[in-house]
């Protein structure tokens, strides 16, 4: 992990919209790191409070909240995301409803590399 700087990942979950999701994979390729998706959890595990990312946005690929069932992190992610108006059923987010799918123009002003 040395040569990798975690600063791309969270620039992405930053840019993710209230209200939407993405999976750790699409995370890692927005971030220009693909096929790095496990990275992506421990780059929101080394995230300092202070970034206030919004972290309850990245799923799994299969659209679901990649914590176990009842646990304290499961609960807090369903909540973050309900909050949002996102609809959780059972850890379960339908991506083809939730998913965020950037237009290239965003893309474009919105990645510093």
């Amino acid at each position: 992990m040395s040569s990798l700087s975690p600063s791309r990942i969270w620039h992405i979950v930053t840019l993710i919209p209230e209200g939407k999701v993405l999976s750790y994979g699409k995370v890692a390729d927005l971030a220009g790191l693909p096929g790095r998706a496990r990275y992506v959890s421990r780059a929101l595990k080394l995230a300092p409070d202070s970034l206030e990312l919004p972290w309850h946005r990245v799923i799994n690929s299969q659209g679901k909240i990649a914590f176990p069932k009842d646990t304290e992190p499961f609960r807090q992610q369903q909540e973050s995301l309900r909050l949002e108006g996102v609809t959780v059923n059972q850890g379960k987010i339908n991506l083809s409803e939730y998913e965020w799918r950037p237009d290239m123009a965003t893309l474009i002003l919105s990645l510093p590399y």
